[in-house]
């Protein structure tokens, strides 16, 4: 019996890929989707190294409309990004509308197209405030649109979904997740900037993991 039944939807940011190496014997392939923001270049290439290292296929689909026609900070160059930690009043403007549920709903067609049962994504606590499309609610909602628009043939699993990203560290460091190749900067530089929020929460996770920060 095939145990790799399920697609994953990998940015190549640190949930995502530890999610890859967690659940790594079942996913019988990942998809990268591009939509115009400004490190989606940067997180494809870690997405790319850590699917050859594993052996598992990475589709790449390019979603440029988003970029064309959505309105977001990151859709709109490094210097757009507020420099800061998450809070509502700082980060909203990063909000890309209903950018997960247009994913879930190419990854859940590309799933079925490829008899996977499961579709994966690694929404984490930490974005419930700022993203509603990462809280449990929509999580739910989406998951029962799935089930009921494929048949019943492909169902979501969002395992990470109460966790934080603390704790996502925590468990990629015990499964030895080489961080180095993962991107979290929403500027999208060659390197980390420290600065915005995400660069924050993200030397924050990897130091109560009691990982070396790089950033």
């Amino acid at each position: 019996m095939d145990t790799k039944d399920t697609l994953l939807v990998l940015s190549g940011g640190m949930d995502s890929t530890t999610m890859l190496y967690e659940y790594k014997e079942r996913i019988g392939a990942c998809v990268n989707f591009s939509y115009g923001a400004n490190h989606n270049a940067r997180e494809a290439e870690c997405a790319r190294a850590n699917c050859r290292h594993l052996g598992i296929e990475l589709i790449e689909i390019d979603l440029a409309f988003m970029g064309k026609y959505f309105k977001s900070s990151l859709l709109e160059g490094a210097d757009a990004i507020p420099e800061a930690e998450y809070a509502p009043d700082n980060i909203a403007s990063t909000v890309v509308p209903f950018r997960n549920g247009i994913m879930l709903s190419v990854a859940a067609g590309l799933a079925q197209s490829r008899r996977l049962s499961r579709v994966m994504i690694a929404n984490h606590g930490g974005d419930h405030e700022i993203y509603p499309d990462c809280r449990p609610s929509f999580i739910a909602s989406m998951g029962e649109a799935i089930a009921t628009g494929t048949g019943n043939e492909v169902q979501l699993e969002a395992p990470y979904t109460l966790l934080t990203k603390n704790d996502i560290a925590r468990r990629g460091a015990s499964l030895g997740v080489d961080y180095s190749l993962t991107y979290s900067c929403y500027k999208g530089g060659e390197k980390h900037c420290g600065r915005c929020a995400t660069c924050i929460e993200r030397r924050q996770a990897l130091l109560a993991a009691d990982l070396t920060p790089d950033c």
